[in-house]
């Protein structure tokens, strides 16, 4: 049976999210209830609150990254020849186009990665974002999108807070990098058996 692909793995996101508030919460009532005054109820109040202010804005990159070094070790090992890798905020795509494969890891669901035959995706294509009309026509996301058995992926190649212009560098250069992805992808996929 084939494995269905999942992007966010809920367990993980949900503990991301409010394990550190628990842990907080716990150490703000054992201050209040035990150390009502004093150098017990700073440490107790302030660790935690700064240690989960920094767990919340980059522990999720930190195991986000590790595991994409695994994740590379693991397929230079079983292969897997690496033609083409795009990292992106939210997933990393490694594509073998001799061996028509594609493995994918996700930002919210670090723990599982995803190994498939190409011929699985059935549909690829570039996003360029293109949206205004006259001086107000621009873009502030680029990305190659791709289905896998049904389940649309989105690999972002440009994105911004605000808006540029179609001719601008950067919006060229995602909507380029967006195309080379989608056509090493559609490559795997002719070789994928």
């Amino acid at each position: 049976m084939e494995e269905k692909i999942k992007k966010i793995n809920i367990l993980y996101l949900l503990g991301y999210i409010f394990g550190p508030m628990v842990i907080c919460a716990i150490c703000y009532l054992i201050s209040y209830l035990y150390f009502p005054k004093g150098n017990g109820a700073v440490i107790l109040i302030m660790g935690p609150t700064i240690i989960s202010t920094l767990w919340l804005i980059f522990g999720v990159k930190v195991i986000f990254k590790q595991k994409q070094k695994k994740m590379e070790e693991e397929l230079e090992q079983s292969g897997f020849n690496r033609s083409q890798t795009f990292y992106a905020d939210g997933s990393t795509v490694v594509v073998d186009t001799e061996n028509g494969k594609i493995a994918i890891l996700f930002l919210w669901n670090p723990f599982k990665k995803y190994i498939l035959p190409a011929n699985r995706i059935t549909k690829t294509w570039v996003d360029d974002g293109k949206g205004g009309s006259g001086f107000m026509e621009g873009s502030s996301r680029v990305s190659f999108l791709f289905n896998i058995d049904d389940i649309k992926i989105r690999v972002n190649t440009f994105i911004s807070n605000q808006r540029w212009r179609m001719d601008s560098d950067y919006i060229l250069t995602g909507i380029s990098k967006a195309d080379m992805m989608v056509e090493v992808i559609e490559k795997a996929r002719s070789n994928s058996k």
